[in-house]
This record gives structure tokens, sequence and C-alpha cells, in this order.
């Protein structure tokens, strides 16, 4: 059997780590997968895992933070990306096509259609539910309105985001020696400046708004280390948007890694995470057991109420309560770790439900 995933977004994180657990749960399952990324996308999550990809156009119209005018300017590139999408799938004959996510999932479903190929789609937007849910079946992710709805029409389906095979077994004496050595590579590049030192009997906090670091997330670290000295080992993960962000880290009270490839053995020693309110990065965070906080609306004003999916695991707050809040939570983390136990088995067997969703589809009409 064979699944082409059209994949929205530049390749790099976010929805492209989605897509890349997908074609890992597929693969497990003896499926053969195939990628298309837009034809402007870096792909260097998929180069860095060993896979080469297809080029086709994947307009976006901003994900949930969508305009009328860019779903407008979107909506006008769609046919005509939907047909070159099309020609990719009759040449590559898949069994079924997998859309992941906003132009993903809105490209594959309709060139599938166009194409006469079962296709099943990974929504999280208004506009991809708005589409696909017309067009094909759905699985409905958590950041989608559509995820706490009681009752769905029969093509629709929920599920946790895919996450990374073997994210919980993350290495905690790897995460002490990556970290050790890049702190030793700062001090060589910054000599005479105070760089933070890493105390393993410290509480560790880590702050982060996934791959890409985002300007909100760094001024709530900043509150934060504006009110505490050394109690912490407060880490930073990230890869700016914009440079200036770093002018608010201080460096002799954070350890800024940056954008890192081993986050899992990062999660291995932290002992509370500082998120947004995202659902893959809450759904590591349970699936590894982590009590983490979700700090709301840091990506483009977004709100996804996670905390109201995993009550009592997930500690909210917005930007001016955060420090309070943090504080809080660290005074009550055995009860919010215990919390977490209670999602993390049904967060990792997301990836083969969505497997079965899709195998099941592509044995239809045949």
């Amino acid at each position: 059997m064979k699944a082409l995933l059209v994949i929205t977004g530049r390749g790099l994180g976010g929805d492209a780590r989605v897509g890349l657990n997908v074609v890992k749960s597929l693969e497990k399952e003896g499926v053969k997968c195939e990628i298309a990324l837009d034809h402007n996308a870096p792909g260097l999550l998929y180069e860095k895992n060993g896979y080469s990809w297809h080029k086709v156009s994947i307009p976006q119209a901003g994900g949930h933070a969508a305009s009328k005018i860019s779903t407008i300017k979107a909506g006008g590139k769609t046919l005509k990306a939907a047909r070159e999408t099309k020609k990719l799938i009759q040449h590559i004959k898949p069994d079924v096509v997998v859309g992941i996510i906003g132009g993903g999932a809105v490209i594959g479903c309709i060139a599938a259609k166009l194409a006469k190929v079962p296709a099943v789609a990974l929504i999280d937007t208004p506009l991809d539910s708005k589409v696909c849910s017309r067009l094909n079946h759905c699985i409905v992710l958590p950041e989608n309105q559509l995820f706490k709805s009681k009752n769905l029409p029969p093509n629709l389906e929920k599920s946790f985001f895919p996450l990374t095979p073997g994210i919980t077994k993350g290495d905690k004496s790897n995460g002490l020696k990556n970290i050790t050595q890049h702190i030793l590579e700062l001090k060589d590049n910054n000599p005479g400046k105070s760089i933070a030192e890493f105390d393993a009997d410290k509480t560790t906090l880590l702050f982060s708004s996934g791959s890409s670091l985002f300007e909100m997330s760094v001024k709530a670290l900043k509150n934060f280390t504006d009110v505490v000295n050394d109690e912490y080992n407060i880490l930073l993960v990230g890869d700016p948007l914009k440079k200036e962000y770093l002018d608010m880290v201080d460096e002799s009270k954070v350890i800024n890694l940056g954008y890192i490839d081993w986050i899992k053995d990062c999660y291995a020693i932290t002992d509370l995470a500082v998120l947004t309110d995202d659902g893959n990065m809450i759904q590591e965070s349970m699936a590894c057991e982590l009590p983490c906080m979700a700090l709301t609306k840091v990506k483009y004003g977004r709100y996804h109420n996670m905390a109201a999916i995993f009550p009592g695991a997930v500690v909210e707050s917005d930007i001016i309560d955060l420090n309070d809040k943090i504080f809080d939570t660290l005074n009550n983390l055995n009860s919010i770790q215990a919390k977490t136990t209670e999602y993390s088995q049904e967060v990792l067997s997301a990836g083969k439900k969505i497997a079965d969703i899709i195998i099941s589809e592509s044995k239809k009409n045949k």
C-alpha cells in the first residue's frame, strides 16, 4: 500500500512535525509513504530524517490567524494548485492521499477528489474544517474547535496529535552532556561574559514556543527572570523569529539553547515546561508525564484552550499572571504530574489510531 502525504508549511517544525509523525506511524504499519511539500519549503526536518519529497504548490491562508484577505488570496490559487497535485497523484498512483492541516489538507483533498483517489484530512483550522469535511473522511485534531464537540458527523473522528516515536525515552545523561557542551561553547565564544551554569540539584524550567521562538514567550521569560536570581535552571529553546528578541534574554540567568534536535533529552531534565497553547507541544509534555503550563495567545493571538482538554494536568495563564502561576505550579508539581500520567497512554496511541483510520479509508470503494 502507498500513501501520498500533502503537507502544509515550510517543512521545518510544527505542521511538518505532525506530517512526519504520520509518515512514521504509517510506515510502522507497512505503508510506503511519499511526501509533497510546497515549492518554497526548505524541508529541513525531512532532510534530517532522510526523506526526499515532491514539490507542488500549497497555498496558505494563515491557519488559525487567517484573515478574509489572505483566505481569498489562497482560494484564488487553490484550483491551480490542486490540478498540479492531481498530476502528481496520477503519476505516483497512491492508494490514499493524506492532507496534513491547512493548505496541505485542502489541496490534498481537492486533488484526490479530482483524481478519484480516497483521501483523509487532518484538520485543525476553520478553513480546512469547512472545506475538507465536505469532501472526505477527516481526523479532527485538538486545536480544532470541533474537538470539543460531543456529536460529530460520521465522516469526522477525533484524535490527539501523532507524536514523535520514542518521545518518552529521553536520555537525561545525554541532555546534561549537551547542555554542558553548549555552556562551554558559549563561554568560548563570549570571553568575560557572565554565562548561566546548570546545577543538577536545582529545579529546571523550560521556556519554549516550539521550533520558532515568538516574542511573547521571550517577554514572559524576561518577566520571570526579572524576579528571580539563581534559584532555578532556566532553559530557552527555539530559533527566534527576529534576532532582536534575544536582547531580552539575560544569559547570566538563562541557558539559551536555540533550535535543538534533542528535545526529548531536554524534557528528561526538565521539571516544569512553560509552553504555548499548542496541541502538539502540550501533548508531548503529557506523553512524557512532564508538568506544563500553557501561555495563551502567543502565536498571532490564537487561543486553543488546551487546559480544557487536559484538566488538572495543564495550567493555563496569560502573560500578566504567569509569574504567580509558575510559583503556584511549582508548589503543586506532584499532584499535577499525577494527572499527566492519566493522559499519557491515550496521547501515545494517537499515531496508531490515525494510521488505522487512513488504512481503512484506503480500502473503501475497492
